[in-house]
C-alpha cells in the first residue's frame, strides 16, 4: 500500500526565498485541476474599479510577496500540504477591455475549476469577480451562505449607469438567486454611503451586517461562534475584500476607508471558519502601485494561506498532549 504523495511548497532550504518558481507559495503548477483538491488561481482584472486601478497587478505580487510562507500553521496546527492535493493553476485569461463579457468568461471557467470538487482560492483582481464565481459556485453546490469581509456593502443598483462593477457584485448576486440570503453576512463596512439605506439593502434581504464599529477594540472570535451557527452545514463561501483592514496596514488598495480592521481580527474571521462546509474562497482588491513596501500583498498571501487551512479535509496535527488544536 503506497502513501499518496503531495505537492510542497519549494522549501527556503532548498532554494533561496528569492528565488524558484513565481508561484503561490512556490507550489507545483498545472493547467487544470486534475487530481487537485484545492487550487491557488488569479484572476488579474481591474476594469470593475471606480477608483485607483492596479488590482489587475494583484495576483503576481501576491505571489512573489507568498515566497516567506512555510507549509506549517504554528497557531491552529493545521497541515494543508499533509491532508490536500494543491497546485497553482496560473490565471483566467480574462477580455481585458469588455467587463460584461469577463462576467461570462470567469463563470465558464469556475464550471471546470470546481467541476470535480476542487475547492478554489482565488487571487485578485477587483471585487466585481465574486459574482461570476457565486454564480459557477450555485450551479453546483445550489445558493451558497456568504461571508463577506470588506469596509463596502457592494450593493450598489448600478455605478455610472453599468450593472455590473465592483459595487454592484452581491445586489447581482442575490437577483440571480445564487445565494442563501439567511445565511449571508456583511463584515467590516463602514464609510460614507450613496445614499442613507446603503447598510440597510442587504438587510433587508436577509443578511446580517456587522458594521466595523460593532468590531472595534474587540476580539471577533465570539462573532465567529455566531456566524457557524448561522451557517450551519451548508455550502459557504468566503470574500475577503483587502481594504476591509484599516489603511495604515494594506494601503495598497483602490478604494481605501479609515477605521477598519486590524490583522489580527482578520486571523480571527478566518480560523473562525474551521468547520464550515467551505466551497471557495477569495482574496480582492490588491493595487500594488499603491503598496510601495509590499505589506498589502504580503498579509494578502497570509490571508489566502490561512484560508487553505481551513477549508475541509485539512488535517490539524496533534499537541504534545495528544489533542488536535
Amino acid at each position: 500500500m503506497t502513501t499518496k504523495a503531495f505537492n510542497q511548497p519549494l522549501g527556503g532550504n532548498e532554494m533561496p526565498r528569492f528565488g524558484g518558481p513565481a508561484t503561490m507559495m512556490r507550489l507545483p503548477t498545472q493547467p487544470t485541476t486534475e487530481g487537485l483538491d484545492a487550487c491557488f488561481v488569479g484572476i488579474p482584472m481591474d476594469i470593475g474599479t471606480s477608483n485607483r486601478p492596479g488590482t489587475r497587478f494583484g495576483p503576481r505580487q501576491i505571489r512573489t510577496e507568498s515566497c516567506m510562507i512555510r507549509p506549517y500553521n504554528m497557531a491552529t496546527r493545521a497541515a494543508p500540504f499533509d491532508s490536500l492535493q494543491v497546485a497553482d493553476i496560473g490565471d483566467v485569461a480574462i477580455d481585458t477591455f469588455n467587463l460584461p463579457k469577463c462576467i461570462d468568461i470567469i463563470t465558464d471557467a469556475y464550471r471546470e475549476i470546481i467541476r470535480d470538487g476542487c475547492k478554489p482560492l482565488t487571487l485578485g483582481g477587483d471585487h466585481t469577480l465574486s459574482y461570476p464565481i457565486l454564480r459557477a459556485m450555485a450551479e453546483k453546490y445550489g445558493p451558497v451562505g456568504l461571508i463577506h469581509v470588506d469596509a463596502h456593502a457592494d450593493i450598489n443598483e448600478h455605478m455610472f449607469g453599468e450593472p455590473i462593477a465592483h459595487g454592484t457584485p452581491f445586489r447581482r448576486a442575490v437577483e440571480a438567486g445564487v445565494l442563501d440570503t439567511k445565511r449571508c453576512i456583511q463584515i467590516g463596512v463602514r464609510g460614507t454611503g450613496y445614499a442613507a439605506d446603503d447598510f440597510d439593502w442587504p438587510r433587508e434581504q436577509g443578511f446580517r451586517v456587522v458594521q466595523v464599529e460593532e468590531c472595534w477594540h474587540r476580539s471577533l472570535t465570539p462573532l465567529m461562534e455566531e456566524v457557524r451557527a448561522q451557517m450551519g452545514d451548508g455550502p459557504v463561501y468566503l470574500t475577503f475584500d483587502i481594504d476591509s483592514l484599516d489603511p495604515s496596514i494594506a494601503p495598497g488598495t483602490g478604494t481605501p476607508e479609515i477605521a477598519g480592521l486590524n490583522t489580527i481580527q482578520a486571523l480571527e474571521i478566518i480560523r473562525g471558519c474551521w468547520g464550515l462546509n467551505l466551497v471557495g474562497c477569495d482574496l480582492v482588491e490588491v493595487s500594488p502601485p499603491y503598496d510601495p513596501s509590499g505589506n498589502t500583498a504580503i498579509t494578502a498571501a497570509n490571508l489566502l494561506f490561512e484560508m487553505l487551512c481551513v477549508l475541509p479535509g485539512v488535517q490539524r496535527r496533534q499537541s504534545n498532549s495528544g489533542e488536535s488544536a
